[in-house]
């Protein structure tokens, strides 16, 4: 099977399916999200029972509240990194805090209203700092640790130059105006460094978890100051 990768939106947040010699999900969505990533795997026809592996970027609410659904359906594994291993084995993971004046009302706010207690659920793949291959999936690429957001999120650098970078970046109107770096974050020199990393990788084009995807020369010229 030629590679293919699709954008698949699961309420607020943005999942990927890449499709190899196997099929790999990016992300397990937000709230309210389930039927529209049912609705989507059967425009696409995909058997859901295609999905082997559930590759989380990092363990935040919006990225594992669908998980356990879309676990039942396919059957997957989960992966992760280890830093963010316990956010989908307790199913209480924390919110950032934020980068920005507005980050920093949306972190107090989330924090004081949203408690989010989902189930909890095994991790089957623990990603470390090396990362890890995606070539026995038949997926031309590899994931690599990029930490800053959470110290656990990871990227997803495809060869032909796609970065899907979980909220590495982000590009939705009740997060900012225009595409740039995260509002929330545990570490932002972290997320700085960690774009210097993966920006010599050949990277072309960004799609973050939130939001439509954009050319990488936005996050160039978003860090060239730092």
């Amino acid at each position: 099977m030629a590679f293919s990768f699709h954008r698949i939106p699961v309420g607020i947040d943005n999942c990927f399916l890449l499709r190899g010699e196997r099929t790999i999900l990016i992300d397990g969505g937000a709230w309210g999200g389930f039927p529209s990533f049912k609705t989507r795997l059967k425009e696409l026809n995909v058997d859901p029972k295609e999905i082997e592996l559930i590759l989380l970027t990092h363990g935040h609410w919006d990225h594992i509240t669908c998980l356990s659904d879309i676990q039942k359906m396919t059957g997957a594994k989960i992966a992760i990194h280890g830093q963010d291993q316990f956010m989908v084995e307790t199913g209480e993971p924390p919110f950032p805090a934020g980068t920005t004046a507005y980050g920093r009302i949306m972190s107090a706010s989330a924090k004081a209203l949203l408690h989010p207690k989902l189930p909890k659920l095994k991790v089957d793949i623990v990603i470390d700092d090396s990362g890890m291959s995606l070539s026995e999936y038949g997926i031309p690429g590899k994931v690599v640790h990029t930490p800053g957001h959470t110290m656990g999120q990871v990227s997803i650098i495809l060869d032909a130059g796609d970065a899907i970078v979980g909220d590495m970046a982000m590009n939705s109107w009740f997060l900012r105006l225009t595409p740039g770096l995260p509002i929330l974050a545990d570490d932002i020199k972290l997320v700085i460094e960690s774009w210097k990393k993966i920006l010599p990788m050949g990277i072309k084009r960004v799609y973050p978890a939130h939001g439509m995807d954009f050319p990488v020369e936005v996050m160039e010229k978003e860090i060239v100051n730092f």
